[in-house]
């Protein structure tokens, strides 16, 4: 039972690693937006949030690509639970799994992940239509003022 039990904390740990991937990933994609859109209103540039769609759009797919895998070590996490304690290999190749679980395109396109990315998405582009419906000359005059 003991080798059981490591293979699965093993197994475990590379799920671990994959979340933490996907929480540091949105915590930069936050970031990196904001910084842009920032940049943007300090010198009344719309490039800057044009810019800041490259970042959230990249971010979105490599959350996608950790969250099909975490998906795939969970597949193989569910399957050494169950096998004997006499079949244990201590691999760790999930790649198996692959034809089980979603599509990298489908994981991307997750409740999750659309409700978090796509949210971003959309203020990117509520900030370029609000860049373009505002005078940028205006928009300067008052940010010098702050």
């Amino acid at each position: 039972m003991e080798a059981k039990l490591k293979h699965l904390e093993m197994i475990q740990g590379v799920i671990n690693r994959m979340a933490s991937n996907s929480f540091l990933l949105k915590g930069w994609s936050v970031i990196i937006v904001s910084a842009l859109f920032a940049l943007a209103a300090k010198d009344a540039n719309a490039t800057f949030v044009y810019l800041a769609l490259f970042p959230a759009i990249s971010f979105w797919s490599l959350d996608g690509y950790f969250l099909r895998q975490e998906r795939e070590y969970r597949a193989l996490y569910n399957d050494v639970r169950e096998i004997e304690e006499s079949q244990i290999d201590f691999s760790l190749n999930a790649s198996i799994y692959a034809k089980e679980v979603p599509s990298w395109f489908s994981t991307c396109f997750s409740v999750t992940l659309r409700l978090f990315h796509g949210a971003l998405i959309i203020v990117i582009f509520l900030i370029i239509t609000l860049f373009h419906s505002v005078d940028l000359s205006k928009l300067q005059i008052c940010l010098k003022g702050v």
